[in-house]
């Protein structure tokens, strides 16, 4: 599939979530910021798009990101085998808040389970 087929799952002042269909489930992309103002609303986005054990979340195109937004994609309360959401395309900001949370995974730093 090509971004034309992408369909907008959320979208505010900060943030554009789209989502595709993919051979290993949805694949969602990420661009702009999120915030404490948008991560409850991306939290229902992803969830909504969820459709079997994983979806995959590229998060290349953000240019910034706190922890609350942190949190949504790395759902820390949960145990790794349960952690449904697969990171792609990690910015080096990204990598450094999840080492220092605690939540970066070296050997899947391509997919990192969160």
């Amino acid at each position: 599939m090509n971004r034309l087929e992408d369909r907008l799952l959320y979208q505010d002042e900060q943030l554009k979530v789209t989502v595709r269909a993919a051979a290993d489930g949805p694949a969602v992309t990420l661009v702009g910021q999120v915030d404490a103002s948008n991560s409850y609303a991306l939290a229902v986005a992803l969830t909504g798009c969820r459709r079997g054990e994983q979806i995959v979340v590229d998060t290349g195109g953000l240019t910034f990101i706190d922890v609350s937004g942190l949190r949504v994609l790395a759902l820390p309360a949960l145990p790794p085998e349960q952690r449904w959401i697969r990171l792609r395309n990690l910015t080096a900001y990204q990598v450094r808040l999840l080492r220092l949370m605690g939540w970066y995974q070296e050997s899947r730093a391509h997919q990192l389970p969160i």
